[in-house]
């Protein structure tokens, strides 16, 4: 299975090798295809799902929200969006995230635990070829339920560099994390984490130098609140330069929320904010 990310796997060599391959190897996704007999599809999904039954028809569950046709191709904005919330007794406790025809099909996954509300996410990713972007949900009792759409872009993770690749590296790391709205005590409060980094997928040519500079890239965010799990993303390049994430958290009448976050190269921030929930209403926040 390809799909670990423990460490920095995507070189420029293997990430330009599968983009000069591809269209030798399959044909564009057309959106009258078939979804679930996208070849490169089929071989993920065996790789991680081992033959586990997946429905197909999961909107109850979950739904994905995408533009049928990208405005930007390296900054697409997706919204995975639960269609219930979350309880002790029934939860999505992983989302997992697929863009079929990106150099790496799978983009990533999300964990949720009670505590986070709704097992929704919001973020930008990069979409390489015309493609079918699908996510599939397990919940917290092993059932599988997929959401897809077709989404018509191209050039995202190949698309040349024009930054200083050098003072971007330097300027990694900048983290702010905000809640959202007018906090209510046990009730999902709408949150949102901004990392200033360039997620270099390895495969964009600098048009100065015209070399490829290293994959670089955000693989892991963890959020807590009052020190309790509410959502872990591991992921790769396919997210866009400078990580936005929305999600949502169980505030109770006070308490802190907090992220970590970690790159390929080892590097890690953190960032807070204290939040106070009052049963009517009304917020008070702090950065940290």
């Amino acid at each position: 299975m390809k799909t670990a990310w423990s460490g920095v796997r995507v070189t420029t060599i293997a990430c330009l090798t599968a983009a000069a391959l591809a269209p030798h190897v399959a044909q564009a996704a057309h959106p009258e295809d078939d979804p679930d007999k996208v070849a490169r599809w089929l071989d993920f999904k065996e790789g991680t799902f081992k033959g586990r039954a997946i429905d197909t028809h999961g909107d109850a569950v979950i739904k994905l929200d995408a533009p049928a046709r990208a405005a930007d191709a390296a900054v697409v904005p997706i919204a995975i969006n639960a269609q219930f919330p979350q309880t002790p007794a029934h939860y999505i406790r992983t989302i997992y995230l697929f863009i079929d025809e990106n150099p790496e099909p799978y983009a990533g996954s999300f964990e949720f635990t009670p505590e986070s509300g709704l097992a929704t996410i919001e973020t930008r990713v990069r979409v390489e070829d015309y493609t079918f972007m699908r996510v599939i949900a397990e919940t917290n009792d092993g059932k599988l339920y997929s959401a897809t759409r077709f989404v018509k872009a191209s050039g995202g993770c190949s698309a040349p560099a024009d930054k200083d690749e050098d003072a971007a590296e330097r300027a990694a790391g900048q983290v702010k994390l905000q809640a959202e709205g007018q906090a209510v005590a046990g009730k999902p409060e709408l949150a949102q984490l901004m990392v200033r980094h360039p997620n270099r997928t390895g495969m964009a040519m600098n048009q100065v130098t015209r070399n490829y500079a290293t994959a670089y890239f955000i693989r892991k965010v963890s959020v807590t609140y009052d020190d309790k799990p509410v959502m872990t993303a591991n992921v790769n390049f396919s997210i866009s330069e400078n990580p936005n994430f929305r999600f949502y958290f169980v505030p109770g009448g006070s308490g802190e929320l907090k992220a970590h976050v970690e790159d390929t190269k080892n590097k890690q921030w953190g960032g807070a904010v204290a939040v106070s929930a009052q049963p009517g209403g009304g917020q008070t926040s702090a950065m940290k």
